[in-house]
């Protein structure tokens, strides 16, 4: 491989020439892997990235356990560019977690008394998840689920970038950093007394809307929290799936006082699956079809997958949405395992209600045309989808975050009404009167509705071509890339102490970078092509130029200079500004 010497003046900066590998190598592919939590809640929504990335040209691998991934399949169904990986998930991690429970989903109880054990025990993956990257060819960058803070080990010593995903909005991410730092959760106001917070003096929050878990952790607990903020500070970046235009004053504060950088791709439910070929409609979306013939509205009533509800709590919604008179399509989880269950229920509303207790496609409900309100706990996925297929919602956090995706919900963007408890609190009882009362107005009213469909159409607009969501993933794909390149580059320099000819494995070091290089030029190709299609004024937004710092990265020239310094990756035309030059330095 030539090699260049930079004058003094230059001395700091190698240029990367890369249009000398546009024409011979525009079928390099990008690897990116993803690895969810064992939730359907988690999973969903990276496997959405992961389609949206497939979208972009990107070779996919999706990493899963066995018992997880027939739900996997099912989703990817269509998308031969996807690969699908399986890692064994531990077994024995607790006597109340049968052997192959590998999803918090089939946990008897999602307390802290169970989850914490389960989440800890994914650590134990991470043998087999590494032998499993090594036996592929080099991934350019992962995005992982934040609950799997140790898989940023993994990625530091693969040598490619972890971004971690966080499955709630920014507005959650900057309330809770806010209180945090300013120690608000152990000020003398009770658990339900409102406490401004002085850096959003707009927003009024309660020691309750964080929970008791938050507050007061088990070891567990605490290890968990410790490793999981630990490792997504590290990490090279946040993805989040929201857009800029739903929370612009969240985004910008979280991106210039806190770290790393939030990437808002959102909603990426916005992104159809490709429909499985099936001989039949669930019996569900008949019974939606019907109700659209009758020009009736339906309430969808879902509280997810986790959301643990009382026998009694169950027994107040079922008697509101019985005496409400509205049409309902109620999702419920083990409808057997509650202690009370009126066998009769289900006869008194045949017509005008029906029970489901199996799991449903939420999109597809949420965007049929008879649904026109969402009974929800309010968990981001749910949120996101009501508010993508202009649904409004009535909000009933209980646990987690979604206390304050529901004060986002419906007092910061004003999508959604809340239920109303019987002391007032954040978590408090819900009686069927009450219930009944806020069901109703829901549906009657239209002021939430118009708003709705006004935010949804914002989202619609955000994830499509030269939408802000579609210009960030974009960039979130190019950044992630060249920053994998430096990686791979600073790591191989730290571990020979710089680059040598004579160095015997030297040749299998420069092709992966040769490699990666050829990869990088495709994607600027990319994006050249895109600037010249576009209008000029428009243009401007799309140049991307990476300029990362490596720790210690030499380099040797045939006459034995050296230096040390940092890196210029980028389209040529932009180099002779950073680098002072627009020659073919090499390295």
């Amino acid at each position: 491989m030539p090699y260049h010497k930079l004058s003094e003046e230059k001395r700091g900066w190698v240029h990367i020439p890369l249009p000398i590998f546009y024409q011979s190598h525009r079928n390099a592919a990008m690897l990116f892997s993803s690895l969810a939590f064992m939730s359907k809640g988690h999973t969903i929504p990276l496997l959405h990235l992961s389609r949206l990335l497939l979208s972009r040209g990107l070779a996919v691998i999706v990493f899963t356990t066995p018992a997880n991934r027939p739900f996997i399949d099912q989703f990817l169904y269509g998308d031969t560019a996807a690969s699908v990986v399986d890692i064994p998930f531990p077994q024995n991690i607790h006597p109340e977690i049968p052997a192959g429970v590998e999803s918090t989903n089939k946990l008897s109880s999602v307390d802290e008394r169970l989850f914490y054990p389960f989440a800890l025990a994914t650590k134990h993956m991470q043998v087999d998840f590494e032998k499993a990257l090594g036996s592929l060819p080099r991934v350019s960058f992962m995005v992982s689920d934040s609950f799997l803070w140790w898989s940023l080990d993994s990625a530091t010593k693969f040598g490619f970038p972890r971004l971690a995903f966080y499955g709630f909005n920014n507005y959650a991410g900057s309330v809770t950093r806010f209180v945090a730092q300013n120690g608000l959760l152990h000020g003398p106001e009770s658990d339900n007394e409102l406490i401004t917070l002085t850096r959003f003096p707009w927003i009024k929050i309660t020691k309750e809307d964080f929970g008791s878990s938050f507050r007061n952790h088990s070891p567990e607990g605490s290890e968990f929290l410790m490793n999981v903020v630990g490792a997504v500070v590290n990490s090279f970046g946040v993805v989040t799936n929201s857009f800029y235009e739903l929370e612009p004053v969240f985004v910008d504060y979280w991106n210039t006082e806190s770290s790393p950088k939030s990437w808002n791709v959102g909603p990426l439910c916005q992104l159809k699956p490709k429909s499985v070929l099936q001989d039949d409609k669930p019996v569900w979306i008949e019974w939606l079809d019907k109700k659209k013939v009758e020009g009736s509205r339906v309430l969808y009533v879902a509280f997810g997958t986790q959301a643990v509800i009382s026998s009694e709590q169950l027994q107040e919604i079922a008697n509101a949405l019985e005496k409400s008179d509205v049409n309902f399509l109620w999702v419920i989880r083990k409808k057997e395992s509650y202690t009370w269950w009126d066998s009769e229920f289900e006869e008194r509303v045949r017509g005008r209600g029906m029970v489901v207790s199996e799991w449903v496609d939420q999109t597809e409900i949420l965007n049929h045309e008879s649904v026109e309100g969402f009974l929800s706990h309010c968990g981001w996925n749910s949120a996101m989808e009501a508010i993508c297929a202009g649904v409004p919602i009535l909000a009933w956090p209980m646990m987690a975050e979604q206390p304050l995706n529901a004060r986002m919900v419906v007092e910061e963007i004003k999508v959604g009404l809340r239920v109303e408890t019987c002391n007032g609190s954040v978590r408090g009882f819900v009686k069927a009167e009450r219930l009944e009362k806020m069901v109703k107005k829901l549906m009657e009213g239209e002021v939430v509705r118009k708003k709705v469909k006004e935010v949804g159409e914002v989202a619609r607009k955000a994830v499509e071509e030269g939408g802000s969501s579609w210009r960030t993933l974009g960039l979130l794909i190019d950044e992630s890339f060249g920053k994998s390149l430096v990686d791979f580059m600073s790591q191989v320099g730290r571990r020979r102490g710089g680059f040598r000819m004579e160095d015997r494995d030297i040749n299998n070091d420069m092709a992966e970078i040769k490699r990666m290089l050829q990869q990088l030029a495709v994607r600027i190709d990319h994006i050249e092509a895109r600037r010249r299609s576009r209008k000029s004024s428009d243009r401007e937004r799309d140049v991307t130029t990476y300029h990362q710092r490596v720790d210690r990265i030499e380099i040797f020239y045939q006459d034995g200079d050296s230096f040390d310094g940092e890196i210029c990756i980028g389209p040529i035309h932009n180099c002779a500004s950073l680098c002072e030059s627009n020659e073919e330095g090499h390295i």
